[in-house]
């Protein structure tokens, strides 16, 4: 197996779908500050927006969970 064809198979892996799951939790923190920002400015229009992207994570997340869990034990990096 070349390593461009591991790395082409690297998002579909048990390792890749950890580092998007990271990656998407990250975003949840700029969320939040937008939130807290939002709601001390009382900015309504910012919250409305701030609350759809958290749903937004939250659904990747699940996603992304029931991804790792088909993975199960057949991950392309191992085999």
């Amino acid at each position: 197996m070349s390593a461009l064809t591991k790395a082409k198979g690297f998002k579909k892996s048990r390792s890749g779908t950890y580092l998007s799951m990271a990656a998407t939790a990250f975003g949840a923190l700029g969320v939040a500050k937008r939130v807290k920002k939002a709601r001390h400015e009382k900015d309504t229009l910012v919250l409305i927006d701030a609350t759809v992207s958290a749903v937004a994570i939250v659904t990747s997340l699940a996603i992304l969970y029931r991804e790792l869990k088909r993975l199960g034990d057949d991950d392309v990096l191992l085999g």
